[in-house]
């Protein structure tokens, strides 16, 4: 399934010198800390002062026993940045993955609008910054590049040569964590899954702070009504939490895999004018589970990478399969349709996302995929067949016309072989998908499971009518939050 997700961190080794640091010795905010302070000694808690700053770690593991790291994350940011855990937001509707969206967009639903008013102090205060930059959102993205650029050049080399491509992709990624900064169990997979796919790019620990304090140096010139020495130290603190849990992740990760596959093309199936099955064979085993993704680099197009799901659930002899469709200007996307052929080479990074399945369960599975949202679906039905627990697994595939149900005769066939899945095609009749529709006129769904994978549309009402139907808000699945960092092919 296209999904078109890049975010880039960039490396760095002085301050952003843009007129808002007070360091006068060449150092700036973010500083890494290669060791803790000694033991008598405090560190002044100074409005341009992180509560954490990003550390190296080293290729070594420690010894002797190792804490869970995702618990580590979580405390982190319940205590490093003295933001107190609070209740989880609803995971919030994700973007059309084939369209552009402004960085400074809502990040929460309409249900918890209010809570930009309330929640931590920190959180309080970045609220209201970013609703104030959201009006002049361009502004920001493109004076944030401009100090990235002008006081790092060596960055430039980086980031696409055409950074039409780039837009706002890693200023939306900061945002995103930042506005989720009190929603812990969110925000910690979020980070860990930016951390290890930022391994790609080269980025390392030390790599960090040019981009928070260019990020503050931004967002203090077109925030000056809500800026101030209290607004400053909650980016400061914010930031730096986030980017510690992301070098957390991505030490850990390096430690078991490499930060990118060689991906040789072995079939490239056109299935409709503009969509394409691509099967390829990765260098080396590569590890996933059914209904996650990964990111997808071309020849053609050097250092701009793509989302796309596993349209397959882990197999025997190590394939992995990939349903594209081209959309228009689409780089990437046009390129895989239209151009790649068996022997050509992709990269991929790291597999991400955790729309998965718990095998520990006996629920039920209501699947809805739109379009080329089928791939991840598909990919769970074969993963529940695998594991040969007889549960049921009610499958609603949406397409606007009959002839983009493009994978139907697979998905027949599946059902064909497995009495417990019952597959139901939905064609569009009026211009709008109308899986809504079809899942209040079947059911009841009060026992199950639901996952959502598509065009914005079609999981927005999607969780409202599941919602209806009486399938609480924790049982439906949808890649959310990792969503909401994506741009227009």
């Amino acid at each position: 399934m296209l999904e078109a997700r890049q975010t880039m961190d960039a490396p760095t080794t002085t301050s952003a010198g843009n007129g808002t640091s007070g360091d006068t010795d060449g150092g700036g905010w973010f500083t890494p800390r290669t060791s803790p302070p000694p033991g008598g000694e405090q560190e002044p808690e100074g409005n341009r002062l992180a509560a954490l700053r990003p550390v190296g770690r080293s290729q070594e593991p420690p010894e002797g026993p190792q804490p869970n790291r995702e618990s580590a994350a979580q405390e982190r940011i319940q205590t490093g940045s003295d933001l107190p855990p609070s209740a989880p937001l609803s995971p919030p509707p994700a973007p059309d993955r084939d369209s552009d969206h402004s960085v400074f967009e809502p990040l929460v639903s309409d249900e918890h609008a209010g809570h930009t008013a309330t929640g931590s102090p920190d959180a309080v205060l970045i609220r209201r910054t970013m609703a104030e930059v959201g009006p002049v959102a361009d502004k920001v993205t493109s004076y944030f590049y401009a100090l990235l650029f002008v006081q790092h050049p060596e960055l430039r080399s980086m980031f696409p040569p055409a950074m039409d491509a780039q837009r706002d992709r890693l200023l939306k990624a900061l945002l995103t964590a930042a506005e989720h900064i009190d929603n812990t169990p969110v925000l910690v997979d979020y980070l860990q899954n930016l951390g290890r796919g930022h391994r790609k790019y080269g980025t390392q620990a030390e790599h960090y702070p040019a981009v928070g304090e260019c990020l503050i140096g931004a967002l203090s010139r077109y925030a000056k009504a809500s800026w101030n020495d209290e607004t400053e130290a909650a980016w400061v603190r914010t930031y730096t939490t986030i980017s510690q849990v992301m070098i957390d992740a991505a030490a850990a990760d390096e430690l078991r895999s490499p930060p990118w596959w060689l991906a040789e093309v072995v079939s490239h199936d056109l299935r409709t004018a503009d969509t394409a099955i691509l099967t390829v064979r990765p260098n080396q085993p590569y590890p996933f589970l059914a209904g996650q993704y990964t990111s997808l680099e071309t020849p053609w197009w050097p250092r701009i990478w793509r989302h796309y799901s596993f349209a397959s659930a882990p197999r025997s002899d190590g394939l992995l399969s990939f349903h594209v469709k081209a959309i228009s200007a689409g780089w990437v996307s046009n390129s895989l349709v239209h151009r790649a052929r068996p022997g050509d080479v992709l990269r991929l990074g790291p597999p991400a996302g955790g729309m998965t399945v718990d095998h520990t369960s006996d629920s039920g599975l209501l699947c809805l995929g739109g379009g080329t949202g089928i791939a991840p679906i598909k990919a769970i039905v074969e993963d529940v067949a695998e594991h040969g627990r007889h549960r049921p697994v009610e499958v609603f595939y949406g397409a606007r016309t009959g002839q983009d149900l493009y994978d139907l005769d697979t998905l027949l066939r599946l059902q064909q072989s497995n009495s417990w899945l019952e597959v139901r095609p939905v064609v569009d009749k009026h211009g709008l998908l109308q899986l809504p529709d079809a899942i209040r006129d079947h059911g009841p769904w009060n026992g199950y499971d639901a996952y959502l994978s598509g065009p914005p549309g079609m999981i927005r009402s999607g969780v409202d009518a599941l919602k209806a139907a009486g399938i609480p808000a924790d049982r439906i699945r949808h890649d959310s939050v990792e969503e909401l960092v994506a741009a227009g092919d």
